[in-house]
């Protein structure tokens, strides 16, 4: 993974936070000062930019598992379920925390489909249910103890009564032109410094679809049985995203 100096920082503090020993002594700390003992987080911004991955990184190297909330497990067509299965999942978490001798993460990705913002109730028994589902998600992280982090690309669907309960909100942008060239350069360390700084500057890929050209790039060389050139590898470029991702000089009058 390649972050920018600030997010590498803040994952390098949760990083430590997380490490076990250390984990244990910040919880019997906040447990003598009556604060709440479990570390929240979310991750946010755009897509591809590794907050699911910087997870099972952080789950790594703190020897920490992962439970992952399968968020479409978490709503039903009947009435008062969604509500049950919600309040399972802390109850499951609670039950693996306490019989795990290194405490678990418990995993929301695209937390924005439980973690949205509440709605009127008198629109529908829909919205009833989850603002429900978001009460009692509001209620388990103010009494939890343990790790929860939840991923989310659409920030702005965040309910505001979220936010004063993550302690941790760490920001994943895209990658700078510097940082773009770095992941071509870990990636496809065959290719020159002129040849990865022409795609980092001309090409606004998140690490995520830099990921995705490396996976094609490999699989031409599988069945050609030879290495692509920068030409091939521009060529995949081009046809990464749906809307255009050549940088392209503005044109037009002051």
């Amino acid at each position: 993974m390649f972050y920018s100096k600030g997010l590498e920082k803040q994952i390098d503090f949760l990083k430590e936070s997380l490490m076990e020993d250390k984990y244990i002594k910040l919880r019997n700390r906040k447990e003598q000062l009556a604060l709440i003992k479990g570390v929240t987080a979310i991750f946010y911004g755009a897509p591809g930019t590794g907050k699911t991955e910087t997870v099972y990184q952080l789950a790594k190297a703190t020897g920490r598992s992962i439970m992952h909330v399968d968020i479409s497990q978490t709503k039903s067509m009947w009435f008062g379920e969604s509500e049950k299965k919600i309040k399972e999942i802390f109850n499951s978490y609670a039950i693996l925390y306490k019989d795990s001798e290194v405490k678990p993460i418990l995993l929301f990705n695209e937390a924005d489909a439980v973690f949205g913002k509440r709605k009127d109730c008198i629109s529908s028994n829909v919205a009833q249910t989850e603002n429900a589902i978001q009460n009692i998600i509001l209620e388990e992280m103010e009494k939890l103890d343990g790790i929860l982090i939840a991923t989310t690309n659409l920030a702005d669907n965040l309910d505001a009564a979220f936010e004063r309960r993550f302690l941790f909100k760490v920001k994943f942008e895209k990658p700078t032109i510097e940082e773009k060239q770095k992941i071509w350069q870990n990636k496809l360390p065959w290719l020159n410094d002129t040849d990865t700084l022409l795609l980092a500057t001309n090409y606004q890929f998140s690490g995520g679809e830099i990921d995705n050209i490396v996976r094609k790039i490999t699989m031409d060389e599988v069945l050609t049985g030879v290495r692509p050139a920068v030409e091939q590898v521009i060529s995949f470029c081009k046809l990464e995203k749906i809307h255009e991702t050549l940088v392209l000089p503005k044109i037009g009058f002051r």
